[in-house]
């Protein structure tokens, strides 16, 4: 899968985790803590993403991940 695919994947998974309304606009740059994401959200995101993408991001990783391209990054590199 390449980046622009997982790109446009990790931003609907984040939109339906965290139940984003239309008048949000997700890009790579997005912080996912300006969102309003709490760390059990951010728990249950990292959830849906290794089920999505079918892996498993490392335990230190979790608690580094900040913006939508870092999720991209980490994926992209999984693969």
């Amino acid at each position: 899968m390449d980046r622009d695919a997982i790109l446009a994947k990790v931003i609907e998974v984040v939109d339906d985790t965290l139940s984003l309304g239309d008048d949000v606009t997700l890009s790579e740059a997005t912080n996912l803590k300006e969102l309003g994401a709490d760390s059990f959200d951010l728990l249950e995101l990292v959830t849906a993403l290794e089920d999505e993408f079918s892996m498993t991001f490392p335990d230190e990783a979790v608690g580094t991940i900040a913006t939508i391209g870092e999720v991209v990054d980490g994926i992209a590199a999984a693969q």
